[in-house]
Formats: structure tokens, C-alpha cells, sequence
């Protein structure tokens, strides 16, 4: 279990690293970025060691990548655009 957690924190700073590496233009600050990353890590390392049960190390640290990778989506602003659509009313 502890080998769980250090991989699943590992993998979180890992994609938070690189996330914030190709597309620190449309995140937030890399605070928020790591601690999400990290977070979602470890969440999803407990989710998939609740569901599958012990004993399944690699397939706990394929759901921990798969749920910090959904939670780091989710931070991800719309690219700038040179042209905005505009509304027909202003609010």
C-alpha cells in the first residue's frame, strides 16, 4: 500500500509537470496544477485499490494516471482565439 501511494504521487507531479510544460498558457497557476494533479493521483489510487481489492499494484497506478489525467482536464481553459463570436444580446 505504501508503494501505491509514493508511485501514485509520482505519477501525479509527473503529469502535472508535463501538463504544465505543453500547456501552461491555458492553466492556472502550477500550484493549483500540482496540487491537482498530486490530489487526483491519490484519489484515484484509492478508488481503484477500493474496487479492485489488493494485491493489484499496476492496475492501481493505471486508475491513479487515468483520474489525476481527468481531474488536470478539467483546469483547462478555452485557447485565444483572434476571432470571438459575439452575441446578439450583451448579457
Amino acid at each position: 500500500m505504501l508503494l501505491e501511494t509514493l508511485g501514485s504521487v509520482l505519477i501525479g507531479l509527473a503529469l502535472s509537470w508535463a501538463a504544465t510544460r505543453h500547456l501552461s498558457e491555458r492553466l492556472p497557476s502550477r500550484r493549483a496544477v500540482f496540487t491537482t494533479g498530486t490530489v487526483g493521483a491519490l484519489f484515484g489510487a484509492y478508488v481503484t485499490h477500493v474496487a479492485l481489492g489488493p494485491g493489484r499494484e499496476a492496475a492501481t497506478l493505471v486508475g491513479s494516471a487515468a483520474i489525476a489525467a481527468v481531474l488536470l482536464s478539467l483546469l483547462l481553459r478555452p485557447a485565444r482565439s483572434a476571432r470571438r463570436l459575439h452575441r446578439a444580446f450583451p448579457f
